[in-house]
């Protein structure tokens, strides 16, 4: 190949487009909510009693929840992939998991006996949930991280935390599934301690992967 030939080949290089970001974002969700699902299946599965569960305020107050979690921070995750991002105008809709998480609290404080609460807020599965919820989180961090790569976040290391929260948000909607503690006092203490594990982890995360 003479010089004129490479010249041609590198500008028809140039001139082809990459793939868009919504289409890279559609499928990273698409692909951590898969991952997160096969590894919960391998790993833990959903609770024996999940049928009669399900008729629970309390247990479904915790897809509510960490759905809502996962869905702000993947959100306040994109908007961080770009240079000129201000993600202090998604700080609302972030917000939105911990006054809910809040709310449930205060309410089971009405409902519960005082001779009650740490039973509640200890549970039987705390161990179990720090260690899994970061478990079913990895794979979605990795994607995430790798989603970011494609963008050009100015502050990596926040860009990396909001994919920690977002993989965590999404490691624990699988894993209210099968947890037997339904507790808003639970719920409030150690899914917020495994999520943050995983928040720690994607901030570091970025920092190594993401600058540019």
């Amino acid at each position: 190949m003479d010089t004129n030939d490479l010249i041609k080949a590198l500008a028809a290089d140039n001139r082809r487009p990459g793939l868009p970001m919504n289409t890279v974002w559609s499928g990273v969700a698409i692909g951590a909510l898969v991952l997160a699902g096969v590894v919960f299946s391998i790993l833990l599965g959903p609770r024996p009693d999940i049928a009669a569960a399900a008729e629970t305020v309390r247990f479904l107050f915790k897809f509510v929840v960490t759905i809502a979690l996962a869905t702000a921070a993947f959100a306040a995750m994109r908007v961080a992939a770009w240079p000129d991002a201000d993600p202090r105008k998604l700080v609302p809709y972030l917000a939105v998991a911990p006054a809910l998480v809040v709310g449930g609290v205060l309410l089971e404080l009405l409902a519960v006996p005082s001779g009650s609460w740490v039973t509640k807020l200890v549970g039987t599965n705390y161990l179990v949930c720090m260690t899994f919820i970061p478990l079913i989180g990895l794979a979605p961090l990795a994607l995430f991280l790798l989603a970011l790569r494609h963008g050009a976040p100015s502050r990596p290391g926040l860009a990396g935390a909001l994919a920690g929260l977002a993989a965590g948000g999404i490691a624990a909607t699988f894993y209210a599934a099968h947890c037997p503690d339904d507790s808003p006092l639970f719920v409030a203490t150690w899914y917020t301690i495994a999520v943050l594990m995983l928040t720690v982890l994607g901030a570091l995360g970025g920092r190594w992967a993401l600058r540019w």
